[in-house]
Order: C-alpha cells, then sequence, then structure tokens
C-alpha cells in the first residue's frame, strides 16, 4: 500500500505529477478559479461537489502545483489521495494515521490534504471524523471531492462544528461565457457560432478534448448503479421529459407515461438525477412558490442532454434545448429559478427577470418588462448575465411534503 500511496504523490521523489502533463498538453485548458474559493488555512474541512468529467480531479492537482510552487510548503505536507482505492473505510484511517507519521519523519508540522471521489467510499466521514475529534487533524487542511451531491451533502450533517474555516465549492460544467472565451471569440459573428456549438458539445472541458460520449455518459450511468437504481427506469422517465419538454409537467402525468411505476417512484428518481446534477427543477411561482404544482424540469448542460437523449431513444425539441440553456445559467446567476403561469406563461423568473424563450419569433403579446429571447439573442443574452458562473449559485428552498401531487 505504501508504494501505491507514494505513486499517487510523486511530488516526494521530487517528480512531476504525470497529470499535469497530461493537462499541458491538452488543447484546451483552463486553471478553473474555483480552486482559489477553498480554505487554506487550519483547520479547514473542504467539500468540492459536482458530476464526473468536470475537472475536480484536474482542478485539485493545479492547487497542489501552486502549493508546491511555495517556498514554505515541503513537498512531505502534502497528500493526495484517490479513495476509490480503497475497500474501506478503515483502511482510508489507516492510511491517514500513517502518513501523520510519515509528515512528521520529513519534518512537516501540517498538512494540506486531498481527498479525492471521496464519496465512492462506503462510511467516509467515519475516519476523518475520528482524527478530527481526536485533535490529529486540527492543524491540517483537509479538501474533500466528490462526483455527487447525495452522499457528500448528507453527510456533512455528521461535521457540526467539525468543519473550521472550511467550505463547500460546487463544480459545474463551463458557461457559454466560459466556453466562448476560451473558444477565443470576441465579435459579434464570432460569438454566434460559438453560441451554436456550445449547444452541440456543451461545457464540459474533457468533452472539447476529444471525450468520447460514451466515456461523459458512463460516469452518470455507474453512480445510478451504485446506487441502486434501475436503468430501465431512468431510461423511461428521461425519455417522458424528453417527449413533453419544455411543458411543466406533473409526477403523474409522466409517470403515467411509463410502463406502470408509481409517481412516487418518479419523483424519487427525478429528485435523485437532480443530485446527480443532471436535471435541475423550474417551480411555479406567481404570488408564492407553488411546490405542488407542475414543474419544469431542465438538463444542466447541452451534451448531458444530448447523450441522455441517445441513450433513452427519444429526440427532444430546439425550443427545448434553448430554454434549458437559459434555465440553468439563470440558476447559476440566482441559485434559484421558476416559471409563472396565469393565463399565460412566462418560461423564466427569477430576481425580478422575466424571460420567455422562443425558437422563431413570438406570435403573441408580452406585458411589460417580458424579456424576449429566441435563437438571434440568446447568446448575447447569457454573456451579459454575466456574474462567476464557473461556481453554482447554489440550492432553491427545499420543497415541502409533496404526497398527494397532482
Amino acid at each position: 500500500m505504501e508504494e501505491l500511496i507514494e505513486s499517487l504523490n510523486p511530488w516526494w521523489m521530487g517528480e512531476e505529477d504525470p497529470a499535469l502533463a497530461r493537462w499541458r498538453a491538452l488543447r484546451f485548458k483552463i486553471v478553473p478559479n474555483w480552486i482559489h474559493k477553498l480554505s487554506l488555512e487550519p483547520f479547514s474541512l473542504n467539500f468540492v461537489v459536482g458530476p464526473r468529467q468536470v475537472g475536480k480531479t484536474t482542478g485539485i492537482k493545479l492547487l497542489i502545483r501552486e502549493l508546491l510552487n511555495s517556498d514554505s510548503i515541503s513537498p512531505a505536507s502534502i497528500l493526495y489521495l484517490n479513495c476509490e482505492i480503497f475497500p474501506s473505510f478503515r483502511d482510508l484511517l489507516e492510511t491517514l494515521r500513517w502518513y501523520q507519521e510519515f509528515r512528521k519523519r520529513k519534518g512537516a508540522d501540517h498538512s494540506y490534504i486531498f481527498l479525492d471521489e471521496i464519496t465512492s467510499l462506503e462510511g467516509w466521514w467515519k475516519p476523518i471524523k475520528v482524527l478530527v475529534d481526536s485533535g490529529d487533524l486540527l492543524g491540517d487542511v483537509i479538501v474533500a471531492t466528490g462526483s455527487s451531491s447525495i452522499k457528500v451533502r448528507r453527510d456533512v450533517d455528521f461535521f457540526p462544528g467539525r468543519r473550521g474555516k472550511g467550505r463547500t465549492v460546487e463544480v459545474v460544467p463551463l458557461s457559454f461565457g466560459e466556453y466562448a472565451k476560451i473558444m477565443g471569440a470576441d465579435t459579434d459573428s464570432q460569438l454566434r457560432r460559438a453560441f451554436q456549438e456550445y449547444l452541440e458539445v456543451g461545457g464540459f472541458l474533457s468533452k472539447m478534448n476529444g471525450m468520447p460520449d460514451a466515456e461523459l455518459i458512463s460516469g452518470y450511468l455507474n453512480e445510478m448503479v451504485r446506487f441502486g437504481r434501475s436503468l430501465e427506469i431512468v431510461k423511461e422517465i428521461l425519455a417522458s421529459l424528453f417527449r413533453k419538454a419544455p411543458s411543466a409537467v406533473s409526477y403523474r402525468s409522466l409517470a403515467a407515461d411509463t410502463s406502470g411505476y408509481s409517481y412516487k417512484v418518479v419523483q424519487t428518481y427525478l429528485e435523485f438525477l437532480k443530485d446527480l446534477y443532471l436535471i435541475g427543477i423550474a417551480y411555479l411561482k406567481d404570488d408564492g412558490v407553488k411546490y405542488r404544482k407542475e414543474r419544469k424540469f431542465f438538463f444542466r448542460d447541452p451534451a448531458l442532454a444530448r447523450v441522455f437523449s441517445q441513450w433513452a431513444g427519444q429526440k427532444f425539441l430546439e425550443s427545448a434545448l434553448y430554454e434549458w440553456v437559459v434555465q440553468e445559467h439563470v440558476y447559476r446567476k440566482y441559485g434559484s429559478v421558476f416559471y409563472y403561469r396565469n393565463g399565460y406563461e412566462i418560461d423564466v423568473v427569477a430576481d425580478g427577470l422575466k424571460i420567455e424563450v422562443k425558437a422563431g419569433k413570438p406570435h403573441r403579446r408580452y406585458p411589460k418588462g417580458v424579456i424576449l429571447l429566441d435563437e438571434t439573442n440568446i447568446w448575447k443574452f447569457l454573456l451579459d448575465l454575466g456574474g462567476n458562473l464557473w461556481i453554482g449559485g447554489g440550492e432553491e428552498p427545499d420543497p415541502t411534503d409533496v404526497d398527494g401531487l397532482l
């Protein structure tokens, strides 16, 4: 095991991390700004959450490179572990204790510990909690990453008052503005062309660098299987979503479109897919948020919409894709997104914004203050929206009990 741990930390031997050499060879690459949102002041327990293939591991390796470039930080004080190598949480605890002795022998009095893909390890929080409670980590900085919010956000509850200065950072695919910047688009014609490309390839840097669709989707399917979800049920639910999009739907109407699954099964699966960062939810809002009414589901990246459409064997309307992109960007900006319906419908509502999204020119009048978007001006709206869209804006309020939704 010691040899394996040393191979994961080549800087201990004065060698370069192969992951950084591969990163330099990429055609499209960035140093993500989310790595500078983490607390590096002891004691800190940070969490980095987001979907697979979004660049969490690469970001961590780039942060380690920055730490190694500091004259005040010794290589032995930095530990990186891919937690997928451990059969159980007990092996992680044993390794962390071994590292503490190793660090002391090297003369490092504090550590920067990076625990990658920690949610792949059942009971991962137990060794960290033990070492925090014993005081063994109180001079250290810990950064733990997870591929989904499912276990991370639930298990974080085991650390009340135990995170020090730590922060939780959510990492998502590139926004359109970030995509356009990487592609070097700055004129109107270049930006319009970049937007059409973005609708095809989405904001996954790995996909922009040639990763096949099969590899992108496999990470999500593996997560579904790991958490005991039926791929056939997922396929039927997604196919129904694609058929009905971009209309607002109820759990019952989706269930009626499957081969006999109950609305509670559909609800449970959709909440799971939301935790996987595959879909988002926009609730109805007029004089308040109507959690019990039909809601709109949106895919959180164009690439995800396309690969899962192919996997489910169901096409979707072009107008749905436009609306999904706007919903996602507004959600990242404001932390929540809604829609309005009372005699007429407004597709996207958030923080004073009222937006109607069309594939073509609208055929009716809308009230004053409603922003009308179509394929000719969506790209400009997304750029004007601005804000730090690399890191998600947060969570919409938790829905109340939804038993008996219509």
